[in-house]
């Protein structure tokens, strides 16, 4: 076991030195940073190997990101001293983007790129994105958006997936490394139904109830009138001995009904 242990530990720390020797190599680096495990692990070591000067998180503020979220990456930027700038975007003056098809992220990574390349020009920095080698087998058209307008995704190049995210942020001491996936609040919405300020809202104020009962890892599935609640496997039970609190909580950011998913909660399962 301890020998295993070692294994990993050893494998991690060699995809480590090929993260900052990527990122030496890219010398400038605008850090798309939404304060989630990814994001913030790839801005923590490009901080820690290139200095601040070299270095700018920048977060993209728009409805789709909850308020808890963007409020986190404040707190972090400052812990962590990142040079940061919080900037706001317009995914819903696009239409394609509003219309949610099954293309909808990549219109919304359009949008950030079109924000952040000129701030990274401004910086004679690349963007870089805290894409890991298990997001390349999703459906995720951002990446495509992305791609084609210059973006870079370190953390691919030196291979690491999720959990080698997690166990060296969680080797680093960073407090992102048991951080909750958290993607954007449109990912709430099934594919055909437009996206609105409105219904943003709802699930996002949805779900911060929910993690003021206790609850860290839920998603509030958005079906009208109808909120589709997914929990860890491991809470249903509490979910459900707390119903009145649930319900409450839920029907408080404007849903008519609430139905707790038995199957629990699955990131990106809207997805086709």
């Amino acid at each position: 076991m301890e020998r295993r242990s070692y294994h990993r530990y050893g494998e991690t720390m060699h995809s480590l030195d090929a993260l900052r020797s990527r990122l030496r190599e890219l010398d400038r680096v605008a850090v798309a940073f939404s304060g989630g495990a990814d994001s913030a692990f790839l801005a923590w070591v490009a901080h820690d190997t290139l200095g601040p000067e070299r270095v700018l998180a920048v977060t993209a503020v728009s409805p789709s990101l909850a308020a808890e979220e963007a409020d986190d990456c404040a707190a972090l930027a400052r812990e962590w001293g990142l040079r940061w700038s919080p900037v706001p975007t317009a995914e819903l003056e696009r239409p394609d983007y509003v219309a949610n098809g099954t293309d909808r992220c990549f219109h919304c990574k359009a949008e950030l790129m079109d924000v952040m390349v000129p701030l990274a020009a401004a910086d004679g920095a690349t963007v870089v994105l805290g894409v890991n080698v298990d997001d390349l087998g999703d459906h995720r058209p951002g990446q495509q958006a992305a791609g084609e307008r210059g973006a870079v995704f370190p953390l691919v190049d030196a291979g690491f997936t999720k959990a080698a995210v997690r166990q060296a942020s969680r080797q680093l001491g960073l407090r992102t490394w048991d951080k909750p996936a958290a993607a954007c609040l449109a990912s709430r919405i099934p594919y055909g139904t437009p996206v609105s300020l409105l219904t943003l809202d709802g699930v996002g104020r949805a779900e911060a109830a929910l993690h003021r009962l206790g609850f860290r890892q839920v998603r509030v599935r958005h079906h009208d009138e109808v909120a589709r609640v997914e929990f860890e496997l491991a809470d249903l039970a509490e979910a459900v001995a707390r119903r009145e609190e649930v319900v409450a909580a839920v029907k408080a950011a404007g849903y008519r009904w609430v139905a707790v998913d038995l199957e629990g909660f699955r990131s990106g399962n809207l997805n086709p």
